[in-house]
């Protein structure tokens, strides 16, 4: 299903359908303020291992993020943060950041997996954000784009259903996606290193 979704004012009624299909272990493509991703709520493994699928990544092995409205929910995820690293992270957020941190037990138990850190998105997404909210829970997000060069229909939604839209249970279009993705900061050994240049500028 492809619904049209405007980012200045999402349609409650849609956001709460969407929601609830999250719920029932649906899948998403959505819009960020980057590249469109696909994702599913965290707490669903059979959502999380069909995105794995999907996206052919392993999820013992997969750096993972989640897409959280704000960040009041981060500590159920990840170990206490620093007052400097939280001030930065407080700047800058919503905005096109992955924040990679230390991950606390919680995180290893949703994955059955070891992972140790953990990658935080607030996106200055209207659409995405009120989606989180009306969820209560933070959305496992990875991007639609291949490993080979961003091209078209990694930007256009409507080609994004034709390309996804059997594997995922909603497409929502946003309007054009951007082709450059988050830039990833490394905040696991208390130090802040970039790690990937994308969108974004990241003021210390």
């Amino acid at each position: 299903m492809l619904v049209k979704l405007y980012p200045d004012n999402p349609n409650a009624k849609e956001i709460k359908k969407i929601a609830d299909i999250l719920r029932n272990g649906g899948l998403v493509i959505y819009p960020t303020d980057t590249i469109y991703g696909i994702g599913c709520d965290i707490n669903n493994s059979k959502a999380v291992e069909k995105v794995a699928r999907i996206k052919n990544i392993n999820l013992k092995k997969a750096n993972l993020s989640f897409i959280c409205y704000d960040l009041s929910h981060i500590s159920d995820y990840t170990r206490p943060l620093n007052n400097h690293l939280f001030k930065i992270m407080k700047k800058h957020l919503p905005g096109p950041y992955t924040f990679i941190l230390q991950a606390n037990t919680n995180v290893p138990k949703l994955f059955k997996n070891n992972k140790k850190t953990v990658g935080i998105r607030v996106p200055d997404n209207n659409i995405i954000r009120e989606l989180v909210q009306e969820l209560g829970n933070p959305i496992l997000s990875t991007s639609v784009r291949d490993e080979d060069d961003v091209i078209e229909y990694t930007t256009d939604p409507e080609l994004i259903y034709e390309k996804f839209g059997s594997q995922v249970d909603i497409v929502i279009d946003g309007g054009f996606g951007d082709n450059i993705p988050s830039t990833v900061i490394d905040c696991t050994d208390g130090e802040i290193e970039i790690i990937r240049q994308g969108k974004g500028d990241l003021e210390l």
